[in-house]
C-alpha cells in the first residue's frame, strides 16, 4: 500500500481512520461475561469504577451460552449509559463459527456506543485487514460517524513473530494485550499459570560454600518487551493482559506494575478486586509525579542540564518527566481524588 492511502477508509462512505488515537483513560479493561444476567445487571455501577467494560465472548463462556452473550452484550450497551467510560467487546476467534455473526450483529445494533472490538488469537496482519474492511463496510451501510478500532491479543507464537507487522496493520489498531494462557499453550511452555512466574524457571548462583542463591525469573519479559516495542514505534497502545489467580493479590500487583514499568498503559481486570490493583499501578506514583513537575519547571523548553537532588537532568530526563506528567493529568481528569494527590 502506498503511504498516502494508509489512512483512506476502507469502503465508500465509511468515516475517515483517526490519525491520532483518542485520549483516553485505560488502567484497567475490566471483563463481565453479558450472557450472565446477575453480573450484567451490574454494568450501570460498574462503569463508575473502571475505565473500560469489556463484554466477554469468548473464553470463559460455554458453547451453548455464545449467543446469548452476544445478546446479553446488545441489550447492555443499549441500556447502560457509558458516559466517559470506554464500551469494548471481545469477539471469538476469526475461524469460529461464531465470530462474523458477532461482528455483523453488534455493529448493526449498537455500532454507534461501541468503541473498541477485542480480536483474540491475531496470528498476522492478515487478521486484521480481514477485520478492517468487514469493519468499514458495515460503518459505510449503517451510517456510522467513528470508526471503531481493533484491539489485538497477542497470544500465539505466530503472532509473537509477526508482532511488528500486525502493530502497522491498519490506522484503526487501538493496541495489543498480552495473553499469557494460550501464548504458553501454543508455544508448549511448561506451566498451566495464567501469568505470573514459575518456581521451575530460574538461574541459580555459582557454585561456592553453603547453600546456592536461586532467583525466580520472568517467563514473559521477552513477549512483553517484543509487544510494547512494536506497539510504541506505531503509535498503539500495549497492554498486560490476564492475571489468572485471583486469591494473589500480590503476585497480580507484581505482575502489573512489571507491565507498567515496561511500557504498558493497563492491564485486565477479571476480578473486583483486580480494579484498584490496576489503578494504583497504572496512576503514576504522586511522588514521581511532584519530582517529575520539578524537573519540567527547572527546564521550561528541554533543553540544557540541572542538576536536582544532586541528580543530573536533561534532556532525555526531560522526556521522561513529560510523559510522567501528562499520564498524570489524564487520571487526574478522570479521578478528582488523585489530582488532590498530583496538585493537578
Amino acid at each position: 500500500m502506498l503511504p498516502r492511502n494508509f489512512y483512506k477508509p476502507l469502503a465508500i462512505d465509511a468515516p475517515e481512520p483517526f490519525r491520532e488515537l483518542p485520549v483516553r483513560l485505560e488502567r484497567m479493561i475490566h471483563f463481565i461475561p453479558p450472557h450472565n444476567e446477575k453480573l450484567r445487571g451490574r454494568a450501570q455501577e460498574l462503569v463508575k469504577e473502571v475505565d473500560v467494560l469489556l463484554g466477554n465472548l469468548e473464553d470463559g463462556v460455554p458453547v451453548e451460552s455464545k449467543i446469548a452473550a452476544r445478546r446479553g452484550f446488545i441489550e447492555m450497551a443499549r441500556s447502560v449509559d457509558f458516559d466517559s467510560t470506554g464500551l469494548w467487546v471481545r469477539i471469538n476467534a476469526l475461524p469460529t463459527p461464531w465470530a462474523f455473526d458477532e461482528i455483523v450483529e453488534i455493529v448493526s445494533e449498537v455500532g454507534e456506543q461501541l468503541d473498541v472490538i477485542m480480536l483474540p488469537k491475531v496470528d498476522g496482519p492478515w487478521d486484521i485487514h480481514y477485520l478492517d474492511r468487514l469493519l468499514a463496510q458495515l460503518e459505510a451501510k449503517l451510517g456510522l460517524t467513528h470508526p471503531i478500532l481493533i484491539h489485538c491479543i497477542l497470544e500465539t507464537a505466530e503472532g509473537v513473530t509477526n508482532v511488528e507487522a500486525i502493530a502497522a496493520a491498519s490506522p484503526r489498531l487501538h493496541g495489543m494485550s498480552l495473553g499469557p494462557a494460550d501464548l504458553a499453550a501454543s508455544r508448549a511452555m511448561k506451566t498451566t499459570r495464567v501469568g505470573g512466574g514459575h518456581p521451575d524457571y530460574r538461574v541459580v548462583a555459582d557454585p561456592g560454600e553453603g547453600p546456592r542463591a536461586a532467583f525466580q525469573q520472568d517467563l514473559w519479559h521477552y513477549s512483553l518487551g517484543r509487544m510494547v516495542d512494536a506497539c510504541v514505534a506505531n503509535g498503539i497502545k500495549p497492554f498486560w493482559g490476564p492475571f489468572g489467580d485471583f486469591a494473589d493479590s500480590e503476585g497480580c500487583e507484581a505482575q502489573f506494575r512489571t507491565a507498567f514499568v515496561q511500557g504498558c498503559v493497563g492491564a485486565w481486570s477479571l476480578y473486583p478486586d483486580q480494579i484498584e490493583i490496576a489503578k494504583r499501578v497504572f496512576s503514576p506514583d504522586p511522588a514521581e509525579v511532584a519530582f517529575a513537575k520539578r524537573i519540567l519547571a527547572a527546564m521550561p523548553d528541554g533543553s540544557g542540564a540541572v542538576m536536582i537532588d544532586g541528580k543530573m537532568q536533561d534532556d532525555a530526563t526531560w522526556r521522561q518527566a513529560k510523559v510522567m506528567v501528562d499520564r498524570a493529568r489524564i487520571v487526574a481528569a478522570r479521578d478528582p481524588q488523585r489530582a488532590k494527590l498530583y496538585q493537578l
